[in-house]
């Protein structure tokens, strides 16, 4: 039956195909820079605003 011996290998070198490409799709997928953010940008003193900017103290 040397048929059937074919047709095993072909299915195997098609299921050792797919393994290899679901691989190296995975390796390509996180491939990318590490370093994707930004690091946060600190707000400018300008904007802050103190106790005294606020509603709830009220000098006497």
């Amino acid at each position: 039956m040397p048929g059937r011996a074919r047709t095993t290998e072909r299915y195997a070198r098609a299921l050792a195909a797919a393994v290899v490409a679901v691989a190296c799709l995975l390796l390509a997928a996180n491939a990318g820079p590490t370093d994707t953010a930004h690091p946060p940008v600190p707000a400018p003193t300008e904007d802050i605003t103190s106790d005294r900017d606020s509603l709830a103290t009220v000098d006497p």
